[in-house]
Protein backbone atom coordinates (compact mmCIF):
# COMPACT_ATOMS: atom_id res chain seq x y z
CA UNK A 1 0.00 0.00 0.00
CA UNK A 2 0.73 3.61 -0.76
CA UNK A 3 -0.14 6.82 0.76
CA UNK A 4 -2.58 8.26 -0.30
CA UNK A 5 -2.09 11.51 -2.75
CA UNK A 6 -3.34 14.27 -4.93
CA UNK A 7 -4.24 12.17 -8.63
CA UNK A 8 -4.02 15.30 -10.33
CA UNK A 9 -0.40 14.48 -12.65
CA UNK A 10 2.04 16.04 -15.53
CA UNK A 11 5.76 15.37 -15.97
CA UNK A 12 7.27 18.80 -16.23
CA UNK A 13 10.65 16.69 -17.51
CA UNK A 14 9.92 17.13 -20.88
CA UNK A 15 10.48 13.67 -21.27
CA UNK A 16 6.86 12.09 -21.98
CA UNK A 17 5.62 12.00 -24.92
CA UNK A 18 3.80 15.44 -26.62
CA UNK A 19 0.54 13.98 -26.64
CA UNK A 20 0.43 12.55 -23.42
CA UNK A 21 1.80 16.08 -21.44
CA UNK A 22 -0.99 17.71 -23.88
CA UNK A 23 -3.70 15.00 -22.52
CA UNK A 24 -2.66 15.84 -18.77
CA UNK A 25 -2.99 19.59 -19.09
CA UNK A 26 -6.08 19.30 -20.14
CA UNK A 27 -7.02 16.61 -17.24
CA UNK A 28 -5.52 18.21 -14.29
CA UNK A 29 -7.11 21.67 -14.30
CA UNK A 30 -10.68 19.66 -13.56
CA UNK A 31 -8.44 18.26 -10.36
CA UNK A 32 -6.30 19.52 -7.98
CA UNK A 33 -4.91 23.37 -8.89
CA UNK A 34 -1.81 23.47 -6.41
CA UNK A 35 1.43 21.42 -6.20
CA UNK A 36 2.84 18.71 -6.15
CA UNK A 37 1.14 17.36 -9.74
CA UNK A 38 1.69 13.68 -9.47
CA UNK A 39 4.11 11.66 -7.11
CA UNK A 40 6.53 8.61 -7.27
CA UNK A 41 7.30 5.81 -4.71
CA UNK A 42 10.82 5.01 -4.77
CA UNK A 43 13.21 1.98 -2.98
CA UNK A 44 16.61 2.82 -2.74
CA UNK A 45 19.57 0.22 -2.45
CA UNK A 46 22.99 0.89 -1.58
CA UNK A 47 25.72 -1.00 -3.81
CA UNK A 48 28.87 -1.69 -1.49
CA UNK A 49 31.93 -3.08 -2.85
CA UNK A 50 33.91 -5.86 -1.21
CA UNK A 51 35.68 -3.23 1.13
CA UNK A 52 32.57 -1.32 2.07
CA UNK A 53 32.64 1.50 -0.69
CA UNK A 54 29.30 2.63 -1.96
CA UNK A 55 29.38 2.38 -5.54
CA UNK A 56 25.94 3.51 -6.41
CA UNK A 57 22.58 3.50 -5.63
CA UNK A 58 20.25 1.38 -7.21
CA UNK A 59 16.96 3.01 -7.92
CA UNK A 60 13.03 1.98 -8.33
CA UNK A 61 10.42 4.11 -9.15
CA UNK A 62 6.99 3.74 -9.38
CA UNK A 63 4.80 6.47 -11.16
CA UNK A 64 1.37 7.27 -9.39
CA UNK A 65 -1.52 4.48 -10.69
CA UNK A 66 -3.46 7.54 -12.50
CA UNK A 67 -0.61 8.44 -14.13
CA UNK A 68 0.46 5.13 -15.36
CA UNK A 69 -3.03 4.33 -16.47
CA UNK A 70 -2.68 7.19 -18.91
CA UNK A 71 0.67 6.73 -19.64
CA UNK A 72 0.49 2.49 -21.02
CA UNK A 73 -2.93 3.70 -23.05
CA UNK A 74 -0.70 6.66 -24.65
CA UNK A 75 2.19 4.29 -24.97
CA UNK A 76 0.18 1.08 -26.62
CA UNK A 77 -1.38 3.99 -28.79
CA UNK A 78 1.81 5.11 -30.04
CA UNK A 79 3.75 1.94 -30.79
CA UNK A 80 1.37 0.41 -32.68
CA UNK A 81 2.62 -3.03 -33.85
CA UNK A 82 6.24 -2.64 -32.12
CA UNK A 83 4.09 -2.97 -29.10
CA UNK A 84 4.17 -1.70 -25.27
CA UNK A 85 7.64 -2.92 -24.77
CA UNK A 86 9.48 -0.97 -27.29
CA UNK A 87 6.78 2.53 -26.37
CA UNK A 88 8.83 1.65 -22.59
CA UNK A 89 12.19 1.07 -23.91
CA UNK A 90 12.12 4.16 -25.78
CA UNK A 91 10.08 5.93 -22.96
CA UNK A 92 13.25 4.64 -20.41
CA UNK A 93 16.24 6.68 -22.96
CA UNK A 94 13.86 10.04 -22.46
CA UNK A 95 13.76 9.84 -19.13
CA UNK A 96 17.75 8.98 -18.67
CA UNK A 97 18.59 11.94 -20.60
CA UNK A 98 16.01 14.19 -19.20
CA UNK A 99 17.19 13.61 -15.25
CA UNK A 100 21.28 13.34 -16.23
CA UNK A 101 21.42 17.59 -16.42
CA UNK A 102 19.95 17.20 -12.85
CA UNK A 103 21.84 14.63 -10.89
CA UNK A 104 19.18 12.24 -11.93
CA UNK A 105 17.09 13.82 -8.77
CA UNK A 106 19.15 12.91 -6.58
CA UNK A 107 21.48 14.83 -3.98
CA UNK A 108 24.24 13.15 -1.74
CA UNK A 109 26.14 13.91 1.24
CA UNK A 110 28.66 12.10 3.24
CA UNK A 111 29.11 14.10 6.43
CA UNK A 112 29.43 17.75 5.06
CA UNK A 113 30.32 16.67 1.75
CA UNK A 114 28.89 16.50 -1.50
CA UNK A 115 29.46 13.63 -3.30
CA UNK A 116 29.49 13.88 -7.18
CA UNK A 117 27.48 10.76 -9.14
CA UNK A 118 28.30 9.30 -12.96
CA UNK A 119 26.20 9.13 -15.79
CA UNK A 120 23.62 5.99 -15.61
CA UNK A 121 24.25 3.28 -18.29
CA UNK A 122 22.36 1.07 -16.42
CA UNK A 123 18.34 1.58 -16.97
CA UNK A 124 15.11 0.15 -17.80
CA UNK A 125 10.76 0.81 -17.69
CA UNK A 126 8.52 -1.99 -16.94
CA UNK A 127 5.18 -1.75 -16.36
CA UNK A 128 3.84 -3.89 -13.20
CA UNK A 129 1.00 -3.77 -11.29
CA UNK A 130 -1.15 -1.65 -13.34
CA UNK A 131 2.00 0.89 -12.86
CA UNK A 132 4.78 2.44 -14.59
CA UNK A 133 7.88 1.62 -13.16
CA UNK A 134 12.16 3.70 -13.67
CA UNK A 135 14.95 1.13 -12.25
CA UNK A 136 18.25 2.39 -12.64
CA UNK A 137 21.83 2.07 -11.25
CA UNK A 138 22.96 5.97 -10.16
CA UNK A 139 26.96 5.06 -10.08
CA UNK A 140 28.72 7.41 -7.39
CA UNK A 141 31.85 9.24 -9.85
CA UNK A 142 34.26 7.78 -7.41
CA UNK A 143 33.55 4.86 -4.85
CA UNK A 144 33.51 6.04 -1.28
CA UNK A 145 33.91 4.52 2.35
CA UNK A 146 31.35 4.52 4.27
CA UNK A 147 32.58 3.23 7.41
CA UNK A 148 33.99 6.93 8.75
CA UNK A 149 30.57 9.28 7.80
CA UNK A 150 27.17 9.35 7.97
CA UNK A 151 25.50 9.41 4.28
CA UNK A 152 22.33 11.14 3.46
CA UNK A 153 20.55 11.73 0.27
CA UNK A 154 17.47 13.64 -0.84
CA UNK A 155 15.33 12.86 -4.18
CA UNK A 156 13.44 15.13 -5.74
CA UNK A 157 11.74 17.30 -8.33
CA UNK A 158 13.64 20.46 -8.00
CA UNK A 159 10.24 22.31 -9.14
CA UNK A 160 8.42 20.20 -6.54
CA UNK A 161 5.71 19.35 -9.90
CA UNK A 162 6.61 15.46 -9.04
CA UNK A 163 6.55 14.41 -4.67
CA UNK A 164 9.03 12.09 -5.07
CA UNK A 165 8.73 9.78 -1.18
CA UNK A 166 9.90 6.38 -0.17
CA UNK A 167 7.44 3.51 -0.48
CA UNK A 168 5.47 3.36 2.64
CA UNK A 169 2.26 2.19 4.23
CA UNK A 170 0.68 4.90 5.18
CA UNK A 171 3.16 7.17 6.90
CA UNK A 172 5.65 4.28 7.42
CA UNK A 173 8.35 3.32 5.22
CA UNK A 174 8.13 0.06 3.94
CA UNK A 175 11.31 -2.01 5.17
CA UNK A 176 12.80 -2.69 1.52
CA UNK A 177 12.91 0.74 0.94
CA UNK A 178 15.97 1.78 2.20
CA UNK A 179 18.72 -0.79 2.50
CA UNK A 180 22.32 -1.61 2.39
CA UNK A 181 23.90 -4.62 0.19
CA UNK A 182 27.05 -5.12 1.21
CA UNK A 183 29.23 -6.85 4.45
CA UNK A 184 29.20 -3.31 6.48
CA UNK A 185 26.88 -3.49 9.65
CA UNK A 186 24.38 -0.30 8.78
CA UNK A 187 21.77 1.18 10.40
CA UNK A 188 19.40 3.09 8.11
CA UNK A 189 16.29 5.56 8.44
CA UNK A 190 14.37 8.04 6.35
CA UNK A 191 13.35 11.39 7.80
CA UNK A 192 10.07 12.94 6.99
CA UNK A 193 10.48 16.44 5.29
CA UNK A 194 9.63 19.40 7.34
CA UNK A 195 9.32 22.33 5.71
CA UNK A 196 8.81 26.13 6.83
CA UNK A 197 5.25 27.36 6.58
CA UNK A 198 5.85 30.13 3.94
CA UNK A 199 7.26 26.92 1.83
CA UNK A 200 4.63 25.45 2.20
CA UNK A 201 2.05 28.11 1.26
CA UNK A 202 4.57 28.84 -2.23
CA UNK A 203 3.55 25.67 -3.08
CA UNK A 204 0.24 25.77 -2.50
CA UNK A 205 -0.24 29.05 -4.79
CA UNK A 206 1.21 27.43 -7.55
CA UNK A 207 -1.30 26.06 -10.62
CA UNK A 208 -1.23 23.88 -13.11
CA UNK A 209 0.46 26.53 -15.56
CA UNK A 210 3.53 27.92 -12.91
CA UNK A 211 6.97 26.81 -12.72
CA UNK A 212 8.16 26.60 -9.47
CA UNK A 213 11.88 28.59 -8.49
CA UNK A 214 14.59 25.50 -8.73
CA UNK A 215 15.23 24.40 -5.71
CA UNK A 216 11.79 24.46 -4.35
CA UNK A 217 11.13 20.55 -3.91
CA UNK A 218 14.17 19.74 -1.73
CA UNK A 219 12.11 21.27 1.05
CA UNK A 220 9.46 18.83 0.81
CA UNK A 221 11.89 15.75 0.00
CA UNK A 222 12.84 13.07 2.86
CA UNK A 223 15.99 12.11 3.47
CA UNK A 224 17.49 8.82 3.52
CA UNK A 225 20.55 8.11 6.37
CA UNK A 226 22.54 5.15 6.42
CA UNK A 227 25.50 4.91 9.04
CA UNK A 228 27.90 1.84 8.82
CA UNK A 229 30.44 0.55 11.13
Amino acid sequence: MTRPRDLSVCWKGGGWPAGLAALMLLLAPALVQAHPHGWIDIRMRLILDDQGHLEGLHQAWRMDPFYSLVLIEELTQAAGEEGLEAGLDQLGGEIRANLAPHDYFTELRLGDEKLAVGEVTEYTVMARGGRVEFIFLLPLASPRALNEKTLNYKVFDPTYYLEVVHEADGNTPLDDALVVNGELSCTTRILPADPDPERVMEAAMLDITDEAEPGLGRHFAETGEVTCE
